[in-house]
């Protein structure tokens, strides 16, 4: 799963982040999924917090804009909506076979014929 774009994040984003670890207790790995983020991202931020530099990170980058946000957002939201589609369908055609088992149905004639796999 992709999160913002170029890896560009607010200032209070990163801090709240490190905040998760640092002061929450929360495993690097396990903070980073919850923020949609790659690990050594994060563990990047940790450690320039601790060096006293997490303040630098980012400042030659050029801030996303709202438009670029939401459309972050819509395009994570999107594949999230896809995959649980995909479930779904893989689930409602196991349940449709599922239930065919042991039914019968309908000849070429009308009459009906029992169910053969």
């Amino acid at each position: 799963m992709k999160g913002i774009p170029q890896g560009r994040y607010t200032r209070e984003f990163r801090q709240e982040a490190v905040k998760l670890v640092v002061e929450d207790k929360i495993s690097c790995r396990e903070a980073a999924q919850r923020l949609s983020l790659a690990p050594s991202t994060l563990a990047n931020w940790v450690k320039a917090y601790k060096e006293g530099k997490l303040g630098e990170i980012g400042k030659t980058q050029k801030p996303l804009t709202e438009v670029e946000m939401e459309l972050a957002r819509t395009k994570k939201e999107l594949v999230e909506v896809k995959m649980e589609r995909d479930i779904l369908k893989k689930a409602a055609a196991y349940f449709a076979r599922e239930s065919l088992h042991g039914t019968r149905r309908w000849g070429r004639c009308g009459s009906i014929t029992p169910y053969r796999s």
